[in-house]
């Protein structure tokens, strides 16, 4: 089976090429892993401990980062490196300030696989949730046998219908043999993972709690924000797609007129934002147009719609929002991350698909988020939102409790590395 694996990966870096000729982000994919090894050796010595962190993409990163900043700290004299799969990850935080080296993961060949463990040499590897490319890991088991490299799985989730729990998957699961420790998010995944042999299991949490919880200590303000809400009840609109904004936009139309709206679409290609601006029949405006240098800047608070068409600015504006509604719910695999506004005390609503996220099931299980399947769903859940004031609070109560509860996965999965590696 690892055979036929590494032929379809030598098969699919050719495909990749082919792609890349026709499509953009294909082209980032292929081009972004040219020069992965020359960036290596001319940042990392061969003297250097390093400390390695794999994330699939954005939301990976920003699971792991609570985990990277503490071990940065712990490890002072180490240098970290970052790698991402997707270029939605890698292309939004290669400009990261707290990796020494962030580069794209090369594929997981067997040649590709030891060259990189080599260059990198790291002491600890972190893999954050998934992605367990079988190559790699053999390449960290065989470094974990000769000096003791330690690797870990963090936040990790395990389903039934992943390939380790098939008759087929024998090589998978000898590939997690690479893996020191698990840390998962839940006992439905400790049980799954012990069920194949694997005893060395935590169940830590999800580090995203802590992730979510550290942004009430930053200062979260925006001037154009603070100017557009003018102190109206303002409905934040986070990572939409067109199914949900078809939605949305029926309401914006016929809403009341004391009401804010801020759109932050997912995909701000320009067609796609123009596409969703002519949509909109209230008075308008694009965060480019206001971010233009100019010498006079518009009223903002005289509009009642703000489309946010740049990147890198969602979660300080849900420390703005009274309602927030977070897309990708009509979607699959389903709803984007809730647990940014959920943080600030929001209450949420979104699409009907979000039973592949526990986060967002156990919300809308305590009602603290309202799933909605159509019009006439969403305009009762911003109406009831709206017009009760009292429901809004302790809804958004709700979310805020949920994050507090559940964080701590960092200290758990800090705690129990320290202790191996000190004692």
């Amino acid at each position: 089976m690892l055979f036929l694996y590494n032929l379809v990966v030598l098969l699919a870096a050719q495909i990749l090429k082919l792609l890349a000729l026709f499509s953009p982000k294909m082209r980032l994919f292929v081009n972004g892993r040219k020069d992965v090894f020359l960036t290596i050796k001319n940042k990392i010595a061969l003297n250097d401990k390093t400390i390695w962190f794999h994330a699939a993409s954005l939301g990976e990163f920003e699971q792991g980062l609570p985990v990277m900043e503490r071990m940065k700290q712990q490890f002072p004299n180490h240098k970290i490196i970052v790698t991402f799969f997707s270029p939605s990850g890698y292309e939004v935080r290669k400009n990261n300030s707290i990796a020494d080296v962030t580069v794209y993961l090369p594929l997981d060949t067997a040649s590709n696989a030891k060259q990189f463990v080599d260059v990198v040499h790291p002491e600890l590897v972190f893999f954050i949730k998934y992605e367990y490319w079988p190559n790699y890991l053999n390449e960290l088991k065989k470094r974990s046998q000769s000096i003791g490299t330690r690797t870990y799985l963090i936040s990790g989730v395990f389903r039934e219908n992943q390939a380790f729990f098939k008759w087929y998957g024998g090589f998978y699961r000898n590939a997690l043999l690479a893996f020191d420790y698990f840390f998962v998010q839940n006992d439905s995944s400790k049980k799954l993972i012990q069920s194949i042999g694997f005893n060395n299991v935590k169940i830590s949490g999800d580090t995203r709690f802590d992730r979510v919880v550290s942004i009430l200590e930053r200062d979260n303000s925006l001037d154009s924000i603070e100017q557009f809400k003018d102190n109206k009840t303002t409905i934040v609109i986070g990572s939409s797609w067109p199914k949900d904004e078809n939605l949305l936009v029926n309401y914006i139309n016929n809403s009341a007129e004391d009401i804010k709206f801020i759109i932050a679409p997912h995909n701000i290609k320009q067609e796609q934002i123009t596409s969703l601006y002519q949509q909109i029949e209230r008075t308008k405006f694009k965060y480019s147009d206001y971010s233009i240098e100019s010498s006079r800047k518009p009223e903002l608070k005289n509009y009642q719609v703000f489309i946010i068409d740049t990147i890198g600015i969602l979660t300080k504006i849900y420390s703005y929002a009274d309602i927030a509604y977070v897309g990708g719910g009509f979607g699959n695999p389903g709803v984007h991350n809730i647990l940014e506004p959920a943080t600030f005390g929001v209450p949420i609503v979104i699409g009907p698909n979000y039973a592949h996220f526990a986060e967002a099931t156990a919300l809308v299980n305590s009602t603290g988020c309202l799933s909605i399947a159509n019009q006439n769903q969403l305009n009762d859940a911003f109406d009831v939102l709206l017009n009760n004031e009292d429901e809004r609070h302790e809804k958004g109560h709700i979310c805020s409790t949920f994050v507090q509860m559940n964080k701590g996965a960092t200290d758990i999965i800090v705690r129990h590395i320290l202790n191996e590696n000190l004692n």
